[in-house]
């Protein structure tokens, strides 16, 4: 099975990247995901879902602790021909 997700993390700061979003572009690009696309209003990600799931945990997790106060996620299982 693959999955998407796509994630945001607040708060916002237009002016310079938080703590939290610096840490969540470091989970995603270290993991071995398919596709990752970062940007200042949401991020993708995708891959097979042993390593998506294992890596929505450790963002989960280090963006909290980092400061985020809100990370709001959409999961989708997408087949070969969605990508």
């Amino acid at each position: 099975m693959r999955l998407r997700v796509e994630f945001t993390t607040e708060p916002f700061d237009l002016d310079e990247a938080p703590a939290h979003a610096l840490v969540a572009r470091e989970v995603v690009e270290a993991a071995e995901l398919d596709a990752v696309d970062v940007g200042p209003f949401g991020n993708t990600v995708e891959g097979r879902a042993d390593v998506v799931l294992t890596t929505v945990d450790a963002l989960l997790r280090r963006t909290l602790e980092a400061g985020a106060t809100r990370v709001s996620l959409q999961v989708n299982v997408v087949g070969e021909g969605d990508r």
